[in-house]
């Protein structure tokens, strides 16, 4: 936790808003002391109670309040020169890790002259939003971050450290605060919260009677109770038994498959898909033959028959042509005897006739040797053949030389699995091994059935009992929880105690490890103290020297026993194992010379990471406070300036030097 900023508006004697940074550094580096220097009266002890009222509201325990109820505090605490209607504000951020993350929260808290129903307004600004339920709840968030009864341990101030360095025992506060850091105090009210419990049990208790029926009801429902308890042991023992039956079963039935026994269970419908494929194969193979048997050997010869069918066509074209040539010279010579006949004259005669022979020698000239000798008809037949036979043949035998391969493998694959079928006398084995898990198994399952019919039917004869005991034992039922709480009580408060006992050494044991390392820091004689012990049941602490021999209080200077008082709320602070701010007003009280150099050297820049000092100019003077300069120890430095003629405050930056 880490406070960032107060800003104080009209509060005591701060006027108008003035806006304090708190951050513990200094040119981004960490330092942790942030010094307010102010005279006796300039409002020290009021940035204390600003703090405090801030975090803790109604429940803070600030130095002005007394008795006054929260809404006479509230009014006090307005500067008496603001307006009836101006509001009294405190705003406190601060930075807390919560669940890994850093989150700023804004307090806000403001309220006029009269406050509304007597309390501040409260406002929580949560990074950058207002959860609605956060203001409602603070009192129980900011127990979590900075316990009420603990903060007296971090926001102290010289007088309470002067009256716990004179008091031979902490104070009512301290103790408090002890109690509440070792969690002694949960303990003890646990315990009387049980005296309380008891007592109105037993005043409970005094007027009851118990009735023989409920006591009957009671007695069956105890046997149906023990029925119901063994029978749902044995229902458990049945389950247990049933998973074993399922293993078995799975085991078996996974070794029959794994072992071929699968296999060997579908022999015959293997067989019959591998005949049938068989069968098929044969039907393919004798259709390859047919085509054999067809034309597709006549494709080898395609060459030959293409040559044939040319001689073929050569042959009828030249047989066409004789007949056209025999039928041409007929009717030549008749043309011929015709013309003569007509007179024409000897040259026109000679012409025509050596028209005529030379188309007739074009015809002879197209003679061509026949040994084909084919008729139209065988022609065509040939034609058919190579067009569309040959290659319909060829097609179908592709088709059937691919089926017949796809048969093949599949006729293979059907004999691999055959062949890893398991052997009559193993996948007798195997089948018998299965149908004994699973008659086993049904048997199991039978009994678990029974089992849990029943647990089912004990528990309805339960909750019937129970409900006829309703309308009796609520009486009954009361009497005998109020008399298990008294009786309870006692050995929880005796147990409570042992508890306690058990847990305040353990936790004073490492609480006076802590102190008498901070006394011994703190002193500057070394070898005054070997040992610092707490009493505890008054938490009051006892001196040894190194020799083991007690070192009575009164031996101590005022300044040893302040330095004493200190270093028991330091390791205090340690021991709660809270990273907090530490604020201190009048720090150093009446410490000598010596003293008060040990604690501005030794204390102020180690007593947390965040240190708060309200000081005079008597206190941490001009040169302590170049002491704690030089350690580079001073973050920020204000002065808290006081105008006696205006009666108010300015917080100013710097020091009195």
């Amino acid at each position: 936790m880490k406070f960032i900023e107060l800003v104080l508006q009209n509060f005591g004697p701060y006027q108008g808003r003035q806006v304090i940074d708190l951050r513990p550094e200094k040119d981004n580096e960490p330092r942790p002391i942030i010094l307010f220097g102010g005279m006796n009266g300039g409002g020290k002890t009021t940035l204390m109670d600003a703090i405090r009222l801030a975090l803790y509201g109604q429940r803070a325990q600030c130095s002005t309040r007394g008795n006054l109820s929260y809404s006479d505090f509230l009014s006090q605490c307005v500067n008496n020169r603001t307006s009836p209607i101006e509001d009294t504000r405190i705003e406190l951020l601060f930075e807390q890790i919560q669940e890994d993350r850093l989150v700023e929260y804004r307090i806000v808290r403001h309220w006029t002259k009269n406050p509304k129903d007597g309390k501040d307004n409260l406002g929580i600004l949560e990074g950058e939003y207002w959860p609605s339920d956060l203001a409602k709840n603070w009192d129980d968030h900011i127990e979590n971050i900075l316990p009420i009864g603990i903060s007296n341990l971090f926001l102290f101030d010289g007088e309470q450290v002067k009256e716990l360095a004179e008091l031979e025992t902490p104070p009512p506060m301290v103790v408090e605060a002890i109690q509440s850091l070792l969690g002694l105090e949960l303990a003890e009210r646990l315990s009387l919260d049980l005296d309380i419990l008891a007592t109105r049990k037993r005043k409970a208790l005094a007027d009851s009677k118990q009735l023989a029926t409920i006591e009957e009801i009671e007695e069956k429902l105890t046997e149906q109770t023990n029925a119901y308890n063994a029978a749902l042991k044995q229902f458990e023992a049945l389950q247990a038994k049933l998973e074993e039956a399922r293993d078995r079963q799975n085991h078996a039935q996974n070794k029959f498959i794994s072992e071929g026994g699968k296999i060997a269970a579908e022999r015959s419908q293997l067989d019959q898909q591998l005949e049938s494929l068989k069968n098929q194969s044969e039907k393919t193979r004798e259709s390859l033959v047919e085509l054999a048997a067809g034309a597709i050997p006549v494709a080898l010869i395609s060459p030959l028959l293409e040559q044939a069918n040319t001689q073929a066509q050569k042959e009828a074209r030249q047989q066409e042509l004789e007949t056209a040539r025999n039928v041409l010279k007929a009717r030549d010579e008749r043309l011929l005897n015709y013309i003569k006949q007509i007179s024409l004259i000897p040259e026109q005669l000679e012409k025509i006739e050596s028209f005529i022979r030379k188309e007739n020698q074009a015809l002879d000239q197209e003679d061509l040797e026949a040994f084909i000798a084919a008729d139209a008809e065988i022609i065509e037949a040939l034609g058919n053949l190579m067009r569309y036979q040959i290659n319909t043949d060829k097609n179908a035998a592709l088709y059937c030389i691919k089926i017949l391969k796809e048969l093949d493998l599949e006729i293979t694959s059907k004999e691999r699995e055959l062949a890893a079928a398991a052997a009559p006398e193993a996948y007798a084995e195997l089948e018998t091994a299965v149908k004994q898990a699973q008659t086993e198994y049904a048997k199991a399952l039978a009994a678990y059935e029974a089992g849990d019919r029943k647990c089912k039917e004990l528990a309805e004869a339960i909750a019937k009992t129970k409900k006829e005991l309703t309308r009796y034992s609520e009486q009954s039922i009361q009497i005998q929880n109020d008399q298990h709480i008294i009786n309870a009580s006692a050995k929880v408060q005796a147990t409570l105690k042992l508890f306690k006992q058990r847990l305040t050494l353990r936790k004073l044991n490492k609480l006076e490890g802590e102190v008498t390392e901070c006394f011994r820091y703190l002193l500057h004689k070394s070898d005054l103290v070997h040992r610092v012990v707490i009493d505890t049941h008054t938490f009051s602490l006892s001196l040894y020297d190194p020799q083991g021999q007690a070192v009575p209080k009164h031996r101590l200077s005022a300044g040893e026993k302040q330095l004493l008082a200190i270093a028991f709320l330091w390791g205090l602070a340690r021991v709660s194992g809270r990273r907090l701010p530490v604020a201190i007003d009048t720090p150093l009280g009446r410490l000598d010379s010596s003293h008060r150099s040990n604690l501005v050297e030794r204390y102020f820049p180690s007593a947390s990471h965040q240190v708060i000092l309200l000081s005079t100019d008597t206190e941490i003077g001009e040169t302590e406070v170049d002491s704690l300069r030089k350690q580079d120890a001073i973050a920020r430095e204000y002065l808290l300036k006081y105008n006696p003629s205006d009666r108010h405050t300015n917080v100013e930056p710097g020091y009195f030097w």
